[in-house]
């Protein structure tokens, strides 16, 4: 599994750039962007070298985690996946590449689309002593532009944070052309807010309608089952009473806990040692992959007498599954099984 934390060469280069740089102004840049992004405003405030470093010292970090965390769960379920080329969609500084060329050592082909031209400019300047990386092309062009006039297809193809900035219909479009360009596997990585799930929703109901096939998170390539999920409880509201009751809000999500360094902690005004990063995210394939295991989605429920999972079930359906601590060969093969991890059905 590749670790959550920025690799030793992207931290060495970033802090290279943000030497002589203002901390407090760094992260008044950073705290505007990042405003600007909650709001849908992308990445139109990013206009100088300073403003891309400052965004890329405070989201990196928690960018780089929460891809890093998708392509761990696509390398356990095709394990024989070996990408040649990859197309990062939306690149911005370069982080899916960074995360991509970590897990994947059979890369040796990057192309990368992204149309802020100050976010370019520190993505190749990060890049430029990296061995595999310093012959990284970078297009300045707006994402679905850029895949129009893609010359070629790539055997893994990223779009990480970039949906939400587009409208919906604007969306749906993207979606068919980063499946047009993908020769093998597509990964889509959007923040783990019901917004984010639901264009993560949106673009996998499309794209397995086109013929692509679930890797991750899910078990199975029918439609999500957690809108006919309402609670922790694992049954619906009766039916005479529906229109009187209303679900707890579910949705697919993850968690990735990273550390934060002293520069990172400063930028973003944190006191603590470490970010938990919510994300959703799908991995698609033009072929189907062997039986999926099941997905826990939701942190275990530990107590003196068992361990209860919340699964995503290969046969499409939601629910619990209790591991009691008595039968100790059973718990064993769960105990240290968490959020997010993929569980085998002899174990289920």
């Amino acid at each position: 599994m590749i670790a959550p934390a920025l690799p030793a060469a992207l931290r060495a280069a970033l802090e290279q750039h943000a030497q002589g740089l203002s901390r407090i102004d760094a992260a008044a840049r950073a705290a505007a962007i990042s405003q600007t992004y909650r709001s849908g405003g992308g990445s139109s405030t990013i206009r100088s070298e300073s403003d891309a470093l400052a965004y890329a010292l405070a989201r990196m970090p928690a960018t780089y985690a929460a891809v890093v965390a998708s392509l761990n769960a696509l390398r356990e379920i095709c394990p024989k996946f070996t990408p040649v080329s990859l197309l990062d969609i939306g690149a911005g500084p370069g982080t899916a590449t960074w995360a991509a060329v970590q897990a994947f050592e059979s890369l040796d082909a990057f192309s990368a689309i992204d149309a802020n031209p100050a976010l370019r400019s520190l993505a190749l300047d990060l890049v430029r002593d990296d061995l595999r990386l310093a012959g990284l092309r970078y297009a300045q062009r707006e994402a679905s532009a850029g895949l129009r006039d893609a010359p070629e297809s790539a055997d893994l193809v990223i779009a990480s944070y970039v949906l939400g900035e587009m409208q919906m219909e604007r969306q749906a479009a993207l979606a068919e052309l980063m499946w047009t360009a993908t020769r093998d596997t597509l990964v889509v990585v959007e923040p783990g807010t019901p917004a984010g799930y639901q264009r993560i929703i949106d673009l996998r109901r499309r794209l397995v309608a086109r013929g692509a096939h679930v890797i991750a998170p899910c078990p199975h390539d029918g439609e999500c089952p957690l809108a006919a999920f309402p609670d922790e409880t694992g049954t619906a509201p009766p039916r005479e009473n529906a229109s009187r009751q209303k679900a707890t809000p579910d949705w697919c999500h993850f968690v990735q806990r990273l550390p934060r360094s002293r520069a990172h902690k400063h930028i973003k005004g944190a006191e603590l040692p470490f970010e938990d990063e919510k994300f959703s995210y799908v991995v698609l394939a033009r072929t189907p992959d062997r039986a999926r295991p099941a997905r826990v989605l939701a942190p275990p429920m530990v107590t003196k007498a068992a361990m209860r999972l919340k699964l995503c079930r290969p046969n499409g359906s939601v629910g619990f599954t209790t591991f009691p601590r008595r039968d100790k060969a059973s718990y064993a093969r769960v105990r240290r099984i968490g959020w997010g991890d993929a569980v085998n059905p002899t174990e289920t």
